[in-house]
């Protein structure tokens, strides 16, 4: 008999991968507004793919293993095509006037490197068994919620900030931080909840309510960014103040 059940969640991480595409559609056709729009639908289908697998009870490793994949194009693909328009930005250079037999045109493809690492982390979450509660490393779509604040800040000069965001030298170090943290062998905490009891979920519950004040007192973009730094500096604090251990490698 079919099952309809089984296939809900995978449907929903597809949709995640639908609005990945169109939203690196939207970036290299000069769309860039409506990026933030197919960006939080990518979110929230990666948030409750899993959850849906859960309650109806059809977790399977090929849904495991299309979350990667549906990942690596909205939160690999994307935040690094972000990074190259806003580094062709810095530079003058418009996203319709890049030229692969310019080279002088293409200097964004440096943000790619993003892209590149999200990969490897990717890879890595999938092999590493310690990361079932929680991650090592930047999560790719926390990374994504980070770049977006960033174009954000671009397009709506948020607190006169854009003119300070669209420095070259600013955005490659961002890249190589960015790519550093993805990888890196720093614990951090979950979003995700798999009850609702306040002794195992203390830590996620703090940092929402954190989060939710900074959307309330910074404008949306600023806020976004903010939250991200906030996230790792909260991760890493825990991690120093023994909260959050880091098992080793399985792998």
């Amino acid at each position: 008999m079919f099952n309809i059940k089984k296939y809900i969640p995978n449907t929903v991480t597809l949709l995640n991968l639908l609005c990945g595409c169109l939203a690196f559609i939207s970036i290299f056709t000069g769309q860039v507004e409506i990026v933030p729009f197919f960006i939080a639908i990518c979110l929230f289908a990666d948030y409750i793919d899993g959850l849906l697998a859960r309650l109806l009870k059809v977790s399977s490793p090929m849904g495991r293993e299309l979350d990667s994949l549906a990942d690596m194009v909205s939160f690999g693909v994307v935040p690094g095509a972000m990074l190259f328009y806003l580094i062709n930005e810095s530079k003058g250079i418009q996203i319709v006037d890049v030229d692969f037999y310019n080279l002088s045109t293409m200097v964004g493809i440096a943000g790619f490197l993003v892209t590149m690492f999200s990969c490897i982390r990717l890879a890595k979450f999938n092999l590493d068994t310690r990361q079932t509660e929680g991650f090592v490393g930047l999560n790719t779509p926390a990374c994504t919620i980070f770049v977006l604040g960033l174009l954000l800040i671009t397009l709506y000069d948020i607190y006169g900030l854009k003119n300070i965001v669209l420095n070259d030298k600013l955005l490659f170090f961002i890249t190589v931080a960015l790519c550093y943290l993805l990888i890196a062998e720093v614990p951090m905490f979950s979003f995700k909840f798999k009850d609702f009891d306040w002794k195992t979920n203390k830590i996620r519950i703090s940092f929402i309510m954190v989060s939710l004040v900074c959307l309330c007192v910074f404008k949306f973009g600023a806020a976004l960014s903010f939250i991200i730094i906030c996230y790792f500096v909260f991760s890493f604090v825990l991690w120093m103040a023994g909260m959050i251990k880091r098992e080793k490698r399985d792998f």
